[in-house]
């Protein structure tokens, strides 16, 4: 089985209802999930004219390859609505494959560990609560050190209701 780190997140429309979604879509069509980290309120990336983000850090366990859990998570962003337009604008749901067992893969589809992950704060604050120690096959530094590096100054707050 492998073990794969994902990021969910969305700031259109019920943007909780949309991540429990996800969650059900993915347990559904890929994996068990393992772990979830809290829901994460988050001002947006990049693009920063837009409605703030919820975002969460899941661990899942599937028999899948990169390539096709790739696939089948695009299936679920299109089940959700989903529409590329802007690929930094506004979404109901993206979810990115952050780690892969501990592999390095390039594909047409899928770059593992997720390229950009050591440079957003929205990304590293819930993985390191999930998995503090887990050690970047690429950078060989752990996800609490990677966040402590971190340069982005992006608002991230943790949900303790919602």
């Amino acid at each position: 089985m492998n073990k794969v780190y994902l990021l969910i997140g969305g700031n259109i429309g019920d943007r909780l209802a949309n991540l429990k979604t996800a969650i059900d879509c993915i347990e559904q069509a890929c994996g068990r999930m393992l772990k979830a980290s809290t829901i994460y309120e988050t001002e947006a990336w990049g693009y920063k004219n837009q409605a703030a983000f919820l975002n969460q850090a899941l661990l899942i366990e599937t028999q899948l390859d990169a390539s096709q859990l790739m696939l089948a998570l695009l299936d679920i962003e299109k089940q959700l609505g989903r529409i590329r337009i802007n690929p930094l604008g506004p979404r109901t749901i993206d979810i990115d494959i952050i780690y892969f067992n501990e592999e390095i893969i390039e594909t047409a589809i899928v770059s593992i560990p997720h390229p950009r992950l050591a440079e957003r704060n929205f990304v590293l604050m819930p993985l390191v609560e999930i998995a503090p120690n887990y050690i970047h096959p690429v950078f060989h530094k752990n996800n609490t050190l990677l966040l402590k590096e971190c340069g982005d100054s992006s608002a991230v707050y943790k949900k303790n209701s919602i």
